[in-house]
């Protein structure tokens, strides 16, 4: 994860070379060789994720002339738009992600049986209802037909079981470590609050959508008390996407691993163009793309 990156590009090597200084552990070591179960460890995944996402960032904004209008992330993401923003340093963000991480790892451990269950094809009322019915949480809203539960491994069991009387066409149990923006990620959320608070953080240079009030937030207490939110409320990513459609927006960029923001997209609008970028081969292909 990111070694074609922190290899192919001076500006990749050195934020990673210092993002190993602020943790003080060799990050990257995980990300580039390892093994698999260590680098999908919550407390690792999660300060991969950020760091690799602002690699590519810094990159892409030294070799094109790029004047974002507004930054979103789902979930951790969120974090990796605010740093992108200027909100807070990546030493700082990475810290805080790192925290986070270690601390949601921590309350899935202690969780004792807890999961989640994507749901294909039924309505957000009907999706509701169902979790209400089940006494789970719904975790994310991600685009149209496509919203996930999180809850007890009961719960969700009994969530999937009556899915498709509910409407649902589609039920299946993802697998996760545990139950992320649910109740169960209380004890992370309380310890979370107070670093959040101690994390020096300023308003944002463009507006960052927060994924709890699907909104662009108003300045530094606003991004505390969203991030805090966050980790046990919903993920509103479409209903985020949605108003910057509605603020005219169509050309947005995916910064990370994999093509799930774009596919999402695809569902909340047709027009819309998103450019993946994941590792250097689809970096220089948007470097070109966008100095055409």
């Amino acid at each position: 994860m990111g070694k074609d990156i922190y290899e192919a590009y001076p500006q990749a090597k050195a934020l990673m070379d210092a993002a190993n200084g602020a943790l003080g552990r060799d990050l990257t070591a995980v990300m580039f060789n390892g093994p698999d179960a260590e680098l999908t460890r919550t407390g690792n995944c999660q300060p991969a994720l950020f760091l690799h996402g602002l690699a590519l960032w810094s990159i892409l904004k030294e070799r094109v002339q790029i004047e974002p209008v507004a930054a979103a992330g789902l979930s951790l993401g969120e974090f990796t738009a605010h740093a992108a923003a200027g909100t807070f340093s990546m030493e700082d963000g990475l810290r805080l992600v790192a925290k986070r991480g270690e601390l949601m790892e921590e309350a899935c451990a202690a969780s004792n049986g807890s999961t989640m269950a994507a749901m294909i094809g039924g309505t957000p009322e009907a999706v509701e209802n169902l979790a209400k019915e089940c006494d789970v949480d719904v975790a994310n809203f991600n685009c149209p037909g496509q919203i996930v539960l999180s809850g007890s491994n009961e719960g969700i069991d009994k969530a999937v079981a009556g899915a498709r009387a509910a409407g649902v066409k589609l039920a299946k149990k993802l697998n996760v470590a545990g139950a992320y923006h649910s109740r169960y990620m209380k004890p992370a959320q309380d310890a979370l609050r107070p670093v959040l608070e101690t994390t020096p953080m300023q308003t944002p240079a463009v507006p960052v959508y927060c994924n709890y009030g699907a909104r662009p937030v108003t300045g530094p207490e606003d991004v505390r008390a969203m991030l805090g939110e966050q980790v046990c409320g919903s993920v509103r990513w479409q209903a985020c996407m949605e108003d910057l459609v509605a603020k005219g927006e169509r050309l947005f960029i995916e910064l990370g691993p994999g093509t799930t923001l774009a596919g999402m997209m695809g569902r909340i609008c047709k027009e819309a163009r998103v450019i993946s970028i994941q590792d250097a081969e689809t970096l220089e292909a948007a470097i070109a793309e966008l100095n055409a």
